[in-house]
């Protein structure tokens, strides 16, 4: 709800603070007094028009704080903007607007455009008056409220939805992949072959790179591999040496210690030297240059890395391009039949979404004729007896489903007997205009509606038993929540929980608006002078003091 209002340099209103308390709230104050600055001000920190003319004279700039304990909802959408609130701090809404007008806006501080703010404001506010276009009047929400009223779940119908989409979206994919596929039917038959004649494996490439490094490393080395060769095998080889100065050495290695240990390490080498023998046969037929073999594997990695380059992607990547290709041809081949599945899937799909937008078409026309009926007994009280009221649920094209049906939902009206019914911003205008949404509010008993309503002047040209109706009703409708109301009528004043009072003041040089909050003797007072007018009598006193018992 709404919580205070700061104003600053706003037209009349040089500083005013406001506190709002939850209940009905009554603003009264004599004609031009400024009372239509007020909701000015509310209207501009929620991303009203920001105007040169607001600014107060003299002043540089106008600013408008407001402050709200906010919805859920409206922390949600503010999360989806990146604008950061954290649960149970106040949301404070602060709008400024420059003598050249030049406006800027902020949520607790953050940076905010006007039109974030009017997004934001529908999760805080509904302000109904002569001008108003949002709220009830806006058609776009109907469905919404009348679902709202008449507890219509529509998630059988949401998933419905997403089924038949789903359903739609696999069977145009697999048309238009059909359609590409048979343009391209013997580039995809020559392509698969060609890529099938090749069989490319995964990791092949890197292998044949691999083994042509090794066999041109092999043909360099290969003269040095016979030198160490010749040197070490062989009757004149360095291990045949060896192999023999231990057979004398044992021979005498007995005669001298020296000799066993020289006897030892010859040893020793022989062992090392057949160990060398080992690993350079090794390395040798590793690195044995095959000059066919090189031929063919030069001609292989020659093969893979054309295709790849022809169709775009890396060698490595064949083996899998051909599987694809081969898959694409097989479904081509098979599409008649695959088409045929998938078009009797989105059939079913079709039936079971009609069936959901039937059952809610069904809901959402017995909870319209329930509606009516509410709506209907809040029109006499109300000084409308003539005028009807109806919920008009009528089918939309198949372009306008949604996952909320397939009905379009608007409240319409006829004020008089005989004429025709048409939209309720089109017809009713002023204080008709606000009893109507009056009426509407109290039979859809604010489900899931905003949290603060604000009428600015619901009572127009009525008095008396009707006057008290409206009373009564915007009592029980803000019951609960918050409601604010502009009236010129004591039967409402006397119904408010908060009355608040608006009043002009001048100094001889400069006009001034105020407001100050009344307590029961001055609400007392005030209610007195709007039976009585400017000469408040002891009559009018004992009035009000009935109209507040009463209340």
């Amino acid at each position: 709800m709404l919580t205070a209002l700061s104003i600053r340099d706003v037209v009349l209103i040089e500083a005013l603070d406001l506190h709002f308390d939850a209940g009905l709230g009554v603003l009264t104050g004599e004609t031009g007094a400024g009372k239509s600055i007020l909701l000015d001000a509310l209207g501009l920190a929620l991303g009203a028009r920001g105007e040169a003319g607001l600014v107060r004279h003299g002043a540089a700039q106008a600013v408008v704080t407001a402050s709200f304990e906010p919805p859920a909802a409206a922390l949600a959408m503010l999360a989806d903007q990146g604008l950061d609130v954290e649960p149970g701090e106040p949301l404070i809404v602060r709008r400024l607007v420059k003598a050249d007008g030049g406006s800027r806006g902020f949520v607790n501080d953050q940076p905010a455009s006007a039109a974030l703010l009017r997004q934001l404001a529908e999760h805080l506010v509904e302000i109904h008056g002569q001008h108003d276009d949002r709220g009830l009047l806006a058609p776009a929400g109907h469905r919404a409220l009348l679902d709202n009223f008449g507890r219509i779940d529509t998630a059988a119908a949401a998933t419905a939805w997403d089924r038949l989409r789903a359903a739609e979206g696999a069977l145009a994919a697999a048309k238009g992949e059909i359609a590409t596929a048979q343009a391209d039917r013997d580039w995809l038959a020559h392509a698969a072959a060609e890529l099938e004649s090749l069989a490319p494996e995964p990791g092949e490439e890197e292998a044949l790179a691999d083994r042509r490094r090794t066999m041109q490393r092999a043909e360099k080395i290969a003269a040095d591999l016979a030198t160490v060769e010749a040197q070490l095998e062989g009757a004149d080889g360095g291990l045949s040496k060896l192999r023999q100065a231990a057979r004398v050495l044992e021979r005498i290695a007995g005669d001298h210690p020296a000799l066993g240990e020289a006897l030892a390490a010859v040893d020793r080498a022989v062992i090392e030297g057949a160990a060398a023998e080992d690993r350079l046969r090794e390395a040798a037929h590793a690195l044995t240059f095959d000059a066919r073999a090189q031929e063919e594997d030069e001609a292989r990695l020659f093969d893979l890395r054309a295709m790849a380059r022809k169709h775009r992607v890396q060698p490595d990547e064949l083996a899998v391009l051909a599987g694809e290709l081969r898959g694409r041809l097989d479904r081509l081949e098979a599409g008649e039949e695959g088409l045929g599945a998938l078009d009797a899937a989105l059939t079913h799909a079709q039936a079971a979404y009609r069936a959901a937008a039937d059952a809610l078409t069904a809901a959402r026309t017995a909870a319209a004729a329930r509606l009516d009926t509410a709506v209907a007994r809040e029109l006499t009280p109300l000084k409308l007896d003539a005028a009807k009221f109806r919920t008009a649920v009528a089918p939309l094209g198949a372009a306008g489903w949604s996952a909320a049906g397939q009905d379009r939902v608007e409240f319409e009206i006829a004020t008089n007997p005989g004429a025709p019914f048409a939209p309720l911003a089109k017809i009713a205008s002023g204080g008709e205009l606000s009893r109507f949404i009056l009426a509407l509010k109290v039979a859809l008993a604010e489900r899931g509606g905003a949290r603060t309503m604000v009428f600015d002047e619901v009572d127009r040209g009525v008095g008396g038993a009707v006057a008290s109706a409206i009373g009564e009703r915007l009592q029980r409708l803000a019951a609960g929540t918050q409601l604010l109301v502009v009236t010129h009528s004591p039967q409402v004043a006397a119904r408010g929980a908060q009355h608040l009072l608006i009043a002009k003041s001048h100094d001889g040089t400069v006009t001034r608006t105020g407001v100050k909050a009344l307590d029961e003797g001055e609400r007392r007072e005030e209610i007195a002078r709007m039976l009585s007018g400017a000469q408040v009598t002891d009559e009018a006193r004992a009035q009000a003091e009935r109209l507040l018992e009463t209340a």
